[in-house]
């Protein structure tokens, strides 16, 4: 034995938790898959990937988990939702965006949004979404406080994207003062390194110009991204076509809100210039395949926004509009839907659809120095995922096997700066009980109208 070997064996390093696994798929470096190895954490950091053998001797563990059958992947990332709506899903089903919207959804909202709403509805969310897999979600909804106040304890990574209309609602009465409230949510978790505030617009037409120049304003001085919904049907781009004469991607560019930290979301009707627009501004695409599907509101052409560089993001949209949270469910049906789109079987092949629910949605919510990958230095946002069930035999491909046969009840292990937030597919920091009291308290509620 080599006096090197011998010193590491002799000293092993003291570290919080050594995780084993039978592949590991740290999306960086490109398409590597690693066979028996081992993830050391520290203080919540990768601070090694090494083979499981060499792991045993290098470090000392206060906790270790092996985990003999399983994948490891960095923790996915649902980089758009509306948390609190999941108390909303089932309620307005098989209607079209501007129905679904304004016959249902707005008049549920306004009589029934409230803090003890949101801090429901979304507790029930990020139980489903860490129960499937995602460790960071990127929220846009009313009451953004309580969401953030819920997002830290649960010991989720979480951007929140507080609203702004022109007009009143349950959160704020006007632009400025959305924009007053939503500062002050920054403000408030400006120290807690789970909690990114970005400005969230809501789309459009729902907001004018002034209002968007100042937040154009203040995210530029600030330095904190937009993230708004634009593009989400063909009719939005005519009625924009008819009030302004401009497309909406065109009226955002010249009031200066597409840069790098802008997001966004839908972006299911473009053209070549509008492409062109996104491309030269380096905004990011918030894909939401199974909402706009099911509210028929068009097609995002993935496979040529990725040709021109774009980056891509995936997110569920609400479970009002998608019924579910399970964003592995999400990379399937985007990898599909991008086929069919494109007519190109290989279009978002199976690495690229991984890499857009992960790293790709680190880079959209501008926290890829943190987490999206698995590499040393970076935060131990990490899932395990038991592939010895029947359905995933056999394993050729562990990548494809993520993204085209159903893996979210698989996960069986999450960790958050290194911190396990499941294990055995038992929620650590989320009471699930109460939160199926909750949920089935608000159907009372909801349902009896009162």
């Amino acid at each position: 034995m080599s006096q090197i070997n011998a010193n590491i064996t002799a000293n092993p390093q003291a570290i919080d938790t050594l995780i084993s696994a039978r592949w590991i798929i740290p999306i960086r470096p490109e398409k590597k898959i690693l066979e028996n190895h081992a993830i050391a954490v520290k203080d919540g950091i990768i601070i090694a990937i090494v083979p499981a053998s060499a792991a045993e001797r290098q470090f000392q563990a206060e906790n270790r988990v092996n985990l003999p059958n399983h994948l490891l992947s960095p923790g996915l990332i649902n980089a758009h939702g509306h948390a609190a709506m999941s108390l909303f899903r089932g309620m307005a089903d098989d209607t079209p965006l501007q129905e679904w919207l304004q016959d249902h959804i707005w008049p549920a909202e306004e009589k029934w949004v409230s803090e003890e709403f949101v801090r429901d509805g979304t507790q029930l969310a990020m139980a489903e979404m860490l129960r499937s897999g995602t460790t960071t979600f990127s929220d846009m909804y009313f009451f953004p406080n309580v969401t953030a106040k819920e997002a830290s304890q649960a010991g989720m990574r979480a951007q929140i994207s507080f609203p702004v209309f022109d007009f009143p609602s349950i959160w704020g009465q006007d632009p400025d003062d959305y924009i007053r409230k939503g500062l002050k949510v920054r403000d408030d978790f400006k120290h807690n390194d789970l909690i990114e505030c970005v400005f969230g617009p809501h789309a459009p037409y729902t907001i004018s110009d002034e209002p968007l120049r100042q937040i154009a304003r203040l995210a530029a001085e600030l330095d904190i991204g937009i993230h708004m919904h634009v593009h989400e049907n063909a009719q939005e781009i005519a009625d924009e076509l008819h009030k302004s004469g401009s497309r909406p991607i065109d009226r955002l560019h010249k009031l200066d809100i597409l840069t790098p930290k802008t997001q966004l979301v839908h972006m299911t009707t473009l053209n070549g210039e509008d492409i062109t627009q996104i491309k030269e501004t380096g905004a990011h695409i918030i894909h939401c395949p199974t909402s706009n599907l099911k509210l028929a509101s068009g097609m995002s052409p993935i496979d040529t926004l990725m040709s021109n560089g774009i980056n891509i993001a995936i997110g569920t949209d609400s479970a009002a509009s998608n019924n579910c949270l399970d964003l592995f469910s999400e990379m399937r049906i985007a990898a599909l839907l991008a086929k069919a789109v494109s007519g190109n079987a290989s279009a978002l092949n199976d690495w690229q659809t991984l890499e857009a629910a992960t790293l790709g949605g680190a880079k959209a919510l501008a926290i890829d120095n943190k987490v999206g990958s698995l590499e040393i230095g970076k935060r131990a946002d990490i899932i395990a995922l038991d592939f010895s069930q029947l359905e995933q035999q056999p394993l050729h491909q562990p990548i494809a096997q993520l993204v085209y046969t159903p893996c979210g009840h698989l996960v069986t292990h999450s960790w958050v700066d290194g911190k396990p937030l499941m294990a055995d597919r038992q929620l650590l920091t989320i009471d699930e009980h109460a939160v199926i009291f909750k949920a089935r308290s608000w159907l009372g509620r909801i349902a009896n109208n009162n």
